[in-house]
């Protein structure tokens, strides 16, 4: 299903052109109303009459998470304050948050492009979807929200955690669809077994998954124990929250909603624009955003862009599924290690469940990792011994893909820490 085929299958043509008359917008708009791109653009000998089509936009200065965090609150505001009506804020952890500000246009936006993606999961009015990404300030929860009214659709606002309440009212109110972090869902897979459950005599039928990367073997475990087909979305605070892409029923990347959100791929080092194809990290342009429209911001995200024609009748492009981040990479003497790697290889072993933890340390100059992962109660029930052959038979595995030892501890099920949003896989004990 397509939600919106005027702009979903818009011929590319037609489309490139929509992008390129959206840019000029937006590059005149910000050049005279946000001080910060004004100065970027200046430093980069740029003007706005430079900018002719949507081919010009190599010209254009990049935008880090740094520099949002450098200009909090409103540095990055092209409208006046009085125009606002939600605002947006990513944990500010490791320093000040990143915002976002929306106008009314901008929510309205945020409330299409979610229509979109619940859409294109086979979502529709006639669905109550459960929706346990957390509401506030983290764009999870209320982007969710504000899609499935769009559509029409139920929505059960539950919010996060509450794991014995979720199940009772995924129950109670025949739930169609879940909405959380891929971690989160197997979570309530493994707590509904215990509690006797069966997921297949449910109504749900929907998982939309996303806020962490997940491969293609966890899918088909989510899929498997939830009884569910699992669809992974994508978005980032930075750019509007969820909504930016979302897979159709084929599942072969996702569409990028390319009017409203305009994709580069380029060399994480070099800042080069890279082929169609080839794997580096996101860059993502909001054409049409009011409040705090970003210009080139690079995501971090590792992926490659997918333009073969999908079956679903969508033109836009597709990104592949989240390969791993730029900043989640771990350097192990020497050798680059993304815990996307790592997951492919547990998730494709029999014997182990989906909640593992990678344990990186320094002893002397000398660089470890360890895998901690879980195993399930018939691999526990074994001998010690044919426990210390599996351990040994996973770090052979996980040798052949990351070309450098690592230590493998298989621990009993549901001894790791579970969590009720992004899963916090890797503890980092180096002092660098």
């Amino acid at each position: 299903m397509i939600w919106n085929k005027e702009f979903e299958s818009m011929e590319r043509v037609k489309l490139s052109q929509l992008q390129g008359s959206r840019l000029q917008e937006l590059i005149g708009r910000v050049y005279e109303k946000v001080p910060f791109y004004k100065k970027r653009m200046d430093e980069a000998g740029v003007k706005p009459a430079d900018i002719s089509g949507i081919e010009d936009i190599k010209k254009l200065p990049f935008t880090s998470k740094v520099d949002m965090r450098e200009v909090y609150p409103y540095g990055l505001l092209a409208v006046p304050e009085e125009e606002l009506v939600e605002i947006h804020t990513s944990s500010g952890t490791t320093g000040s948050p990143v915002v976002d500000a929306y106008t009314l246009n901008d929510i309205e936006l945020w409330m299409e492009v979610m229509g979109r993606t619940l859409t294109a999961a086979g979502v529709t009015k006639k669905d109550t979807v459960q929706n346990a990404y957390g509401y506030g300030l983290f764009t999870g929860g209320l982007g969710v929200h504000y899609g499935s009214r769009k559509i029409g659709a139920n929505v059960i606002p539950i919010s996060g955690g509450n794991t014995q309440r979720q199940l009772q009212i995924m129950q109670d109110f025949k739930t169609n669809a879940i909405t959380c972090t891929p971690s989160y869902s197997l979570f309530l897979a493994e707590e509904g077994r215990k509690a006797g459950m069966d997921f297949a005599s449910l109504p749900l039928r929907v998982g939309l998954l996303g806020a962490e990367p997940w491969s293609d073997a966890m899918r088909k475990d989510i899929e498997e124990k939830l009884s569910i087909s699992a669809f992974d979305i994508y978005g980032l605070t930075e750019i509007i929250g969820p909504g930016v892409s979302a897979e159709c029923e084929h599942k072969d990347g996702l569409h990028i909603f390319e009017d409203v959100f305009y994709p580069e791929i380029i060399n994480p080092a070099t800042g080069e624009v890279l082929p169609d194809g080839e794997r580096g990290e996101l860059v993502i342009t909001t054409l049409t955003k009011e409040g705090t429209p970003v210009i080139r911001f690079r995501t971090r995200d590792i992926t490659y862009l997918i333009r073969e024609k999908c079956g679903c009748g969508r033109t836009m492009v597709r990104m592949h599924r989240s390969l791993g981040r730029t900043d989640d990479m771990l350097i192990i003497r020497g050798v680059n290690v993304f815990p996307s790697q790592i997951e492919e290889v547990l998730m494709n072993i029999e014997g182990v469940e989906p909640h593992y933890q990678i344990v990186v340390d320094r002893k002397g100059q000398l660089d470890s990792i360890e895998v901690h992962v879980e195993m399930n109660d018939k691999l526990f029930s074994d001998e010690i011994k044919n426990l210390e052959n599996a351990e040994k038979k996973i770090e052979e595995k996980l040798y052949s893909v990351l070309n450098i030892h690592t230590i493998v501890k298989l621990v009993e099920t549901s001894s790791l820490q579970r969590f009720m949003g992004k899963a916090q896989r890797v503890i980092d004990r180096r002092q660098i």
